[in-house]
Parts: C-alpha cells; structure tokens; sequence
C-alpha cells in the first residue's frame, strides 16, 4: 500500500503530464475560434477603411467645391496720417467697406509686412525718355535689389513705339540687372521692319513677347494692359506694378479706360514715377527733337514747303493720377527735392507696410464694375486703395 506522501507526488506528476495536452487543446480551440474571428475582422477592418476613403473622397470634393464657388475679393489699403506717415498698427476692427454704397463684412484680414510679391517694372524708352533713362536704370537696380526678397518675383518691359518683355517673372536679380541694362531709346531713324514690330512673335534673344509698331510712338496703355492681362492676371496675392514714363501716350491699341480695367482685373496696384523732360518737346511743347516741334522749323516736307499744325502735349501727369488713384497705387514726380531714389524708398516702405482686406461679394451681384469705398475710424487718416473691382465672367475665368 501506498504511502500518503507517494499517492500526492504521483497525483502532481500525473498532473503535470496533462496540463501540456490540455493547453494544446485550448490552443487549438482559441486557433479554430481565432480563424473565425480574424477572417470577420479583416473583413470589416477592410469596409471601414473603404468607407472611411469614400468619407475622405467626399469631404475633399466638397472643400474643392467650396474653394471654387466662394470668390473672395482682395483689397490691398495703406493707411497714412495728416502728416502723411505710415500708420501700421491698425486692426480689422479699425476699417469698414462698402460696395456700390452698401455695407459688406470684411471676412479676412491681415498685415501684408512679409507676404510674397509679384513687382513689375515697366520702362518708358522713347524719344521723350532719352535723357534720363541712365537715372532710371541705375535707380531701378537698387530699387529692385533692396525690395525684392527670396520668395518675390520680378519682370521687366520696356515701351516705346512697341511693348518688349525684357526678362519675365524671375527672382533672379542678375537676370534682372541684365534686363534693365537692355534699356535703350531708339534712334530718330532706327525702323525695324522685322515680323516682330507688328507685335506677333518673339523679341530678341533674351528678352520676349512684342507689340507695337513700326514706326515712333509711346505704347504706354497697351504696356500697363498687356503687363496685367499676360503677367499679373496669372499671379495669386500681392502684384505691383512701377510705371517710368511721363505719362504721353502714341499709338496704343488699348485706351487708357481699358488699361486701367486690366489691371483693376489682375488686382495690381500701378505706381506710376512721373519722369519729365520738358526739354525732350522742343521749344513750344510739340513731339519731335529738342528744338523742333512737329510741323516747326525745319518740319514737314522735304524744303519746308508743308508744315501740319503744332500737335498739342497731353497731361501725362493727370493721365498717370488716374492710373494709380484707379488701381490704389500712387503717383510720385521726379525733382530735385525728390529724386528717384527717394520716390523708390517711399513706394518700398509702402510696399511692406500694407493691409490685406478681403469680402465675399453677393452672388446676386450683376456682372460688371462694382465701386468699393473703404475707410478706417481712426481720425485725420486717410485710405489709399483702389476704387473698384469686377465681377461676372472676367473675374470666374481667372
């Protein structure tokens, strides 16, 4: 007979010998249970993927929905003082809007200090220009050389009697400096009977696009329309452009209502630097060499024996304050007490120091120009920003 002690250690060793086989068979009942499972779970792991990829799907279609039907109109406003200074603190709160005399709520708002820039140079190389087109090159090189940052960009035109794209959009600065060293004014005999003076094809090597004419003229209007329509309207945010002229239009194509509406369309504030050489007009304000107005001494028919009526100047400076007060630029004249590299440090410092306005307009709004009137609460300040924007198939289509 077996001892107590004997019938408990063989009772543990039996013990021992059936957990091993009874783990196994709960093992394989937890495998068939788990082959049950897993395949179930897979299953709907898979559906709520698929269907959290269809809710994804549907949420991005709807967000490039509502990107696409809100149209957001963006107005650029630098606010200055009585005494004129900059005034750079101001909040949303400060301003309010109206559109063709009603109130609208102003929905972003920000301080446009360090947002990109879009900056188009736009030079006036004609006879009227020669004398001081040295000034303006080496000007515009340390303008653009102080101004433009890593993420702006730049491009520059040059207009006489045709429109050339000297260097497009870049933010290479050498490129640009090779650009303004283009600058030139033709001569009283240079014709260029090529293609291209008829404004189709390319310019010469290294510079781009033309339009204009084979003979003297000054294509202002169909420079500032061509710079907006071609460049400006393609760009997204913040665009200027940095007109050099003394505002006497020759031959354009374009009017000076539709070049001012091509870049009210392209958001581009147009600063305009008047540059007047008086002595470019001959003695009593006609075109043609110093000395000599059209139809003067020396003029018509070869032996003078045909002279045409003195062709009046035209009021380039009014025509160049309706550009900027149109588009919320400003106008600024060359002069002794003003040079050119006081007028750049002023539109720099303006250029940095803007505000960012933008509003919903009704979408029972006609198609068509719409008149903005933007003003703050602060006293004495005054509002310097573009009269009006437009709305309907010219806008949709950008």
């Amino acid at each position: 007979m077996r001892s107590s002690t004997q019938l408990m250690t063989a009772a543990i060793a039996t013990d021992r010998s059936l957990r091993p086989i009874a783990d196994l068979k709960r093992g394989a009942r937890m495998l068939v249970l788990l082959s049950l499972i897993l395949p179930l779970s897979d299953s709907r792991l898979a559906q709520g993927r698929q269907n959290q990829s269809v809710q994804d799907s549907n949420a991005s279609q709807q967000a490039t929905t509502v990107s696409v039907d809100v149209k957001v109109v963006n107005v650029l406003a630098t606010v200055r003082d009585k005494h004129g200074k900059i005034i750079p603190d101001l909040t949303k709160d400060d301003f309010t809007l109206q559109e063709d005399g009603r109130p609208v709520t102003i929905r972003y708002f920000a301080k446009e200090t360090d947002l990109p820039l879009t900056l188009g140079l736009l030079v006036d190389t004609s006879l009227s220009q020669r004398r001081v087109l040295d000034q303006e090159r080496t000007a515009s090189k340390t303008f653009l050389d102080q101004v433009l940052r890593d993420k702006d960009t730049a491009f520059v035109i040059h207009f006489d009697r045709e429109v050339e794209l000297l260097q497009d959009l870049t933010s290479s600065r050498p490129k640009l400096e090779a650009a303004l060293e283009l600058l030139h004014t033709p001569s009283m005999n240079d014709q260029d009977n090529s293609p291209d003076s008829t404004g189709s094809g390319q310019g010469q090597p290294g510079g781009g696009r033309r339009r204009g004419m084979q003979h003297g003229g000054t294509l202002l209007y169909d420079a500032l329309y061509l710079a907006s329509n071609e460049l400006m309207l393609k760009q997204p945010g913040r665009k200027a452009l940095i007109v050099l002229t003394d505002g006497v239009d020759r031959g354009s194509k374009e009017s000076l209502e539709s070049a001012i509406a091509s870049a009210q369309r392209a958001d581009t504030l147009v600063y305009s630097v008047l540059f007047q050489d008086d002595e470019a007009y001959g003695d009593r304000g006609g075109f043609g060499r110093p000395g000599m107005g059209r139809g003067g001494t020396g003029g018509g028919w070869p032996g003078g024996g045909r002279r045409y009526p003195q062709e009046e100047r035209p009021d380039g400076k009014k025509v160049l304050e309706q550009i900027s007060k149109e588009t919320g630029g400003g106008l600024y004249k060359v002069s002794k007490k003003e040079p050119i590299e006081a007028i750049y440090s002023s539109i720099q410092e303006e250029l940095r120091n803007q505000y960012s306005l933008g509003f919903t307009p009704d979408k029972a709004d006609p198609a068509g120009y719409h008149k903005l009137l933007l003003t703050t609460k602060q006293s004495d300040a005054t509002v310097q920003t573009r009269e009006g924007f437009y709305s309907g198939t010219e806008t949709a289509e950008r």
